[in-house]
């Protein structure tokens, strides 16, 4: 049988391979009408010409095939990012066009036994709509952000249209639809204030507005208001297909094995949801005075915790955190004190810690994998956004959906700002206190959550059903086989 092929285009970094790997694992699940190709674009940051980011390794189907996308000569200059992060990344994806283009003209031809169904395109690649384009063949949109921060990417049309600019730094609120109560600017991501980067992000929606179809890594039960609301917008389909997660064991370098298993043999002996869980993602750093305070906020909460404390990298912002021992950064009296109620760890098994009875709360960045895991595994998180949306999810979480404890909605990495340590040990309180709080409230709820987001993926649950969907539409949308008559172009 001949096979439709999706061709997956995802964007650098592990938040972005992950879940549309995922998404190609479920298509292909118990389905042989389809095949997958990921065309894997490096990191801007790799020196080499040809140095590419690993093979994802949550690769589950044996139809799935990667290939490396060559580094073009013309690169946008580096120095751009430091002007925006999400305009360089924009244009270093679009460079890259004619590279993509070569290798899906080279992979289908007349006697391949798979026809081209489409390109998915992440967020940050929607410029490949071009590709799909001078190939004919239709292009869909994988989101691995919330729906409700795709609606704001939606807003920021309306915004355009009004003011003519970009967001400023201000005390006001802002009505967009997707969240249901007013967004407070200091809850809005950095590339909103900056003009580069509100210019981006623009012309990126425009484009998702291009596609045949937008498919979401979020729960309909999850984001119900901001699914609803996308329908007033003049845009594709919208498919809610999550949680799309690695829960997978996975292999380990020696040194991250000996980690794991002291850190899962520490939590093996803590009473069940007794320990809350610091860790901000492969970007998440400090300086060494937020960790002392940090130390001081977790010493004075008496909390058993495991912290993943991890410092600024040596060689500046494009870097992910340095994993080097904190000891001597932290007041020896922090070790003395809790030596008997937690742990501090560089690397830290996210999934595994989270999915372990003892956890009983998560310290996040309230990043969109994050807090889908969160939710999957019922641990209620307390807020520290640092970057990228974070802002807003953890503005999600908070204030409108009531799945977390907010001690930030407006922290940014690389600022000045420091969270005090009497800012933390009240968060942490709230949330792992027993009574009748605050915490105890949103633990019911995200406990809930958890049931639901599980229930989604089941045979007929929300996410289910959407998928299925999914699958229709692509075939419905006429596979072709390039070289066989129409579609026509330019080489």
């Amino acid at each position: 049988m001949e096979k439709a092929e999706l061709v997956l285009i995802p964007g650098p970094g592990r938040g972005h391979m992950v879940p549309i790997v995922e998404f190609a694992n479920e298509l292909l699940s118990g389905d042989e009408r389809f095949s997958v190709s990921i065309l894997i674009i490096s990191s801007p940051f790799e020196n080499s010409p040809v140095r590419a980011d690993p093979m994802p390794t949550n690769i589950s189907q044996h139809h799935i095939q990667c290939f490396h996308v060559p580094k073009p000569s013309n690169l946008p200059p580096s120095e751009l990012y430091h002007e925006s992060p999400e305009n360089y990344f924009s244009l270093y994806i679009e460079s890259h066009k004619s590279q993509v283009k070569d290798i899906i003209v080279n992979r289908f031809t007349p006697t391949t036994p798979f026809r081209l169904a489409g390109l998915v395109v992440d967020l940050f690649c929607s410029s490949m709509n071009d590709v799909a384009r001078e190939l004919e063949v239709p292009s869909y949109l994988f989101f691995a952000s919330g729906a409700a921060f795709l609606g704001f990417t939606f807003y920021l049309h309306s915004h355009q249209e009004l003011h003519g600019a970009e967001f400023e730094k201000s005390d006001s609120e802002f009505h967009i639809p997707s969240y249901i109560n007013s967004v407070p600017a200091k809850a809005l991501p950095s590339f909103a204030l900056n003009k580069q980067g509100f210019v981006a992000f623009a012309a990126l929606s425009r484009e998702y507005k291009k596609t045949k179809g937008i498919i979401v890594n979020t729960v309909l039960e999850l984001e119900s208001h901001a699914v609803c609301s996308l329908s007033d917008v003049v845009i594709p389909p919208v498919y809610t297909v999550g949680p799309l997660l690695d829960l997978k064991v996975k292999s380990r370098t020696p040194s991250d094995q000996l980690e794991y298993d002291q850190i899962m043999s520490w939590l093996n002996d803590q009473p069940p949801k007794s320990v809350v869980f610091l860790c901000f993602g492969n970007y998440g750093y400090f300086s060494e005075a937020q960790l002392r305070e940090i130390a001081a906020g977790l010493e004075r909460s008496g909390k058993r915790f495991l912290w993943s404390a991890r410092k600024a990298p040596k060689d500046g912002k494009f870097s992910t955190a340095d994993d080097t021992d904190v000891t001597e950064i932290i007041p020896r009296e922090f070790w003395e004190k809790t030596k008997e109620v937690g742990r501090v760890c560089g690397w830290a098994p996210q999934v595994e810690v989270l999915s372990h009875p003892a956890v009983g709360g998560f310290v996040s960045h309230c990043g969109w994998n994050s807090i889908l895991e969160s939710m999957w595994f019922g641990v209620p998180i307390v807020t520290w956004p640092m970057y990228a949306e974070q802002q807003l999810d953890a503005f999600l979480l908070s204030r409108d959906l009531k799945l977390a404890v907010e001690l930030r909605i407006d922290y940014r990495r690389g600022s000045d700002d420091i969270v005090s340590g009497e800012e933390l040990e009240r968060a942490v309180r709230c949330l792992m206190d027993g009574g009748d709080g605050d915490g105890v409230l949103v633990r019911k709820r995200v406990e809930e959550m958890s049931m639901k987001c599980r229930g989604a993926v089941l045979e007929g649950g929300s996410s289910f059903q959407s998928f299925e969907r999914v699958k229709e539409i692509i075939l419905a949308n006429g596979p072709m086989q390039l070289g066989r008559g129409p579609p026509k172009f330019n080489a």
